[in-house]
Parts: structure tokens; C-alpha cells; sequence
């Protein structure tokens, strides 16, 4: 059995896990890996390699690290690979068309989304801030035009309430893996046609500005949740308490109706829940980070960081 020479371009976790199933999957050689280049990180702001290029470099697959992927010299580099497909996860630079023409309809790419919905940087966190009841992942064949290539295969996964980004982020990464290792393969061997996306059902996921994370106490409480768990990976909801940023990991919507309270009111259960009126409903919070501090359960944080009678988060 003849394997596909593949070259992949990606860089975070998700990208990681991804790439892993490839290596593994005797159907595909990966003939070369682009990643972002080495970035500060961590307190130290020491250089580290991309998740993606970690994997990669022990293994003895080449891997190119360009600031531009672009180049017209990386372009030609990339030619003496001879990669049959190039398939894209969370790379981190846009692909102009001269990339594309390297594999003509073979350069594709993992979106978390059911595109058309959600096509851009942000659709993990867009889906959940907009309390949507289902998201998914999608593999599409890319055009020059951002996530408006035709889809070739998609797999639903079911919203609840309380999953939060990161844990959506995890069921990503194994259902991008899967259609990888299905739906592309039975692209190539032609056996699957891509179907071009309904333009009237687009919807845009723009990247997070951090001013998003903000918690406006004149919202529902429910919108309030919704933000909460969408920012879990970053920037992370927050709101202020006598000046100070108080970093809002976890919540629990307590009613969805009306309540005569101030927006922001602040009150303390007999069991020891911390409640906050909001616009309409109370919002518990359940899991929260003080300014400089690690994070902490609420009865923690209530030891530390006592309410006063008639006291206002937000101001």
C-alpha cells in the first residue's frame, strides 16, 4: 500500500494531537512540518518550541519554523518536499494563493465549527459565549477566502449548559483527528465530494479582544455564564471588587428571571454560596481568581475576602 506524502502546518495542542494521528496512521508519510517560530513564554519569557515542533523534531521529521510561509523562497523549499496534501490545524498565518496552487484542492484544513457558522479565530469561544446548543468540527478544502472553502466532512458535538472552552477545546482535537483519518482519505482516494458552503448561513468568529472579558452586571445571568465558560482558556471573564480584577473562572446561573436587586449586588447564602444579581436572574460564583492570587473555590475566597452588607462587584 502506497502511502500519501502529507505536509502539515500547525502549532498549538489541538495541532499536536492531530499531527500525532497522522504519524500514527500508516496511510500517511509526513513528509515535513511548518510551525510558528519559537515565541517567549512563561514567566522567564524563555524562547519555546510550538507544541507541534516538540512533536516533530525528536522524530526526525523536518520541521520549518518561516515568519513568513509565504516567501517566495519558502515556497520553493516547500516544493522539494514533494508532499501530495497539505492539511492545516490551527496554524497561525494566512495562506495566500501561491501556497494554495503548491496542491491544487488538496491543502485542507480543521475547523472548530459546523461552517458556515463561525468561520474565523475565535469559533470555540463564539459558540459558547452565544450559548449555541451544538458546534463541531469541520474539515474544508481551503480557498483564498477565510474558512469559505467547500466542507468535505463535519462531526457534531452537543452543547450543555456547563461545558466550558477548555473542555470543548479537548473534544475538538479528537474529532479533528478523526476526520483526518477518514474524511480525507476517502477525499483523496476519491471517494468523497466537498460541498460548497450556504453563503446566507455565514456567520463570523472574530478573535477575542481582551475588553470582552469585562462582566456588564446589567446582562442576564445567563449571558454572563455564557461568557464565562467561552473565555475559560483566555483571556478569562473578570470583574472588579473594591478596584481590584477578579478573575471569574467558574459560575452557575441560580434563576434566569427578574429580581428587584442592583445589578452587581453581592449576597452570601446561608450555605455559603456567593451570589450576584445581575440584569435579569443571579449568578453564582462558584470558582474565582483574586488579583496576584492562585485560583480558588468560593469558600475560599469568601475566608480571605469577606462581603460587606449591601456591597456591589463591578464597580
Amino acid at each position: 500500500m502506497s502511502r500519501i506524502r502529507a505536509l502539515f502546518l500547525g502549532t498549538p495542542d489541538i495541532a499536536k494531537f492531530c499531527l500525532e494521528a497522522m504519524i500514527r496512521d500508516p496511510h500517511f508519510e509526513v513528509v515535513g512540518v511548518v510551525t510558528q517560530p519559537d515565541r517567549p513564554a512563561g514567566r522567564k519569557l524563555e524562547f519555546q518550541a510550538s507544541p507541534v515542533k516538540a512533536l516533530a523534531k525528536p522524530l526526525g521529521i523536518p520541521v520549518l519554523t518561516p515568519e513568513n510561509v509565504n516567501a517566495p523562497e519558502m515556497l520553493e523549499g516547500l516544493g522539494t518536499l514533494r508532499a501530495e496534501v497539505a492539511v492545516v490545524v490551527a496554524y497561525g498565518q494566512i495562506l495566500k494563493q501561491a501556497f494554495l496552487d503548491l496542491y491544487p484542492l488538496k491543502v485542507v484544513n480543521v475547523h472548530a465549527s459546523l461552517l458556515p457558522k463561525w468561520r474565523g479565530a475565535a469559533p470555540i469561544q463564539r459558540a459558547l459565549m452565544n450559548g449555541d446548543a451544538e458546534t463541531g468540527v469541520c474539515l474544508q478544502v481551503m480557498v483564498k477566502k477565510l474558512d469559505a472553502g467547500p466542507v468535505l466532512g463535519s462531526r457534531v458535538i452537543p452543547l450543555n449548559n456547563e461545558m466550558n472552552a477548555v473542555e470543548l477545546y479537548q473534544q475538538c482535537m479528537v474529532k479533528g483527528a478523526e476526520l483526518i483519518s477518514v474524511d480525507l482519505m476517502d477525499y483523496l482516494r476519491g471517494n468523497l465530494t466537498a460541498v460548497p458552503q450556504d453563503p446566507e448561513l455565514v456567520t463570523v468568529a472574530p478573535k477575542i479582544d481582551k475588553a470582552e472579558a469585562e462582566m456588564n452586571w446589567s446582562w442576564s445571568a445567563v449571558r454572563l455564564h455564557n461568557l464565562v465558560r467561552g473565555l475559560a482558556m483566555g483571556p478569562v471573564a473578570q470583574t472588579r471588587r473594591g478596584g481590584r480584577i477578579l478573575k471569574v473562572h467558574k459560575t452557575r446561573v441560580v434563576s434566569a428571571g427578574g429580581n428587584g436587586a442592583e445589578p452587581g449586588h453581592m449576597s452570601v447564602a446561608t450555605d455559603g454560596r456567593l451570589l450576584v444579581s445581575c440584569g435579569q436572574g443571579y449568578l453564582e460564583l462558584v470558582e474565582v481568581q483574586p488579583e496576584s492570587k492562585a485560583k480558588m473555590a468560593i469558600a475560599e475566597y469568601l475566608r480571605g475576602y469577606p462581603v460587606k452588607a449591601g456591597e456591589l462587584v463591578g464597580v
